[in-house]
């Protein structure tokens, strides 16, 4: 199943195929659902409606805010399975509206700005030392080596390139530690004169145990 609830703007969302899925109906039951009691849901709030394809046929799907969910919920047969969704969605829903205002805090915002500052100093060092060390080493992609540092943290923490800026503040803080850290180790190694393939091992090793001692929280996907 996809993720129950995402984020779009400053408010969380599912659809009525998530609905489909985890209620056991079949997806053209929960729109006929919808479009019954059309007027109703636009009470609750504007309907967006996307399409996916399946085979050449596209079907159409309806994005739900918490409200216009929950009443959806309550149009369908109370039964077990249902009643065990609809409480996983709404600890969905609050999990999601908490990050939502963990982001518009001053010190989520505070974060975010240091970590971008980091990034700039590992860069920095990355161009100033690194790159001159593998060049003399015989590296023919050194320019690859930002690209390289990028993928480490993320491989590490599970995330993907362009989910940063929508982290929770745990996950924001681990980016900035563990770039301050490659940034230490790759200037500790450089005047050592490690070779640069090594620097990276050093640099994923001790990134994973620091990772490890952070006990960071289970992340699920932030679209």
């Amino acid at each position: 199943m996809n993720e129950l609830v995402v984020i779009k703007g400053n408010d969380a969302f599912t659809n009525s195929l998530i609905i489909a899925e985890g209620t056991g109906y079949e997806h053209h039951t929960i729109t006929r659902k919808i479009r019954d009691f059309y007027s109703d849901f636009e009470e609750l709030g504007n309907l967006d409606v996307t399409s996916k394809y399946t085979g050449s046929n596209p079907i159409k799907i309806y994005l739900l805010n918490e409200p216009q969910a929950s009443y959806l919920i309550t149009l369908l047969e109370n039964n077990t399975v249902v009643r065990r969704f609809k409480l996983e969605l709404i600890k969905e829903f609050f999990r999601m509206r908490q990050f939502i205002f963990e982001r518009q805090s001053s010190e989520w915002q505070q974060s975010r700005l240091t970590g971008k500052k980091a990034r700039r100093d590992e860069t920095d060092i990355i161009l100033m030392k690194l790159i001159p060390l593998a060049e003399t080493q015989g590296s023919k992609n050194s320019g690859k080596l930002y690209m390289t540092y990028s993928k480490l943290v993320n491989s590490i923490l599970g995330i993907d390139a362009g989910q940063r800026g929508n982290l929770p503040l745990s996950y924001i803080d681990a980016i900035k530690f563990l770039e301050r850290a490659i940034e230490n180790i790759i200037s500790i190694e450089v005047n050592k004169g490690t070779h640069y393939k090594e620097i990276y091992q050093v640099c994923k090793v001790k990134c994973q145990i620091i990772k490890e001692l952070a006990f960071l929280p289970s992340l699920k996907m932030i679209s």
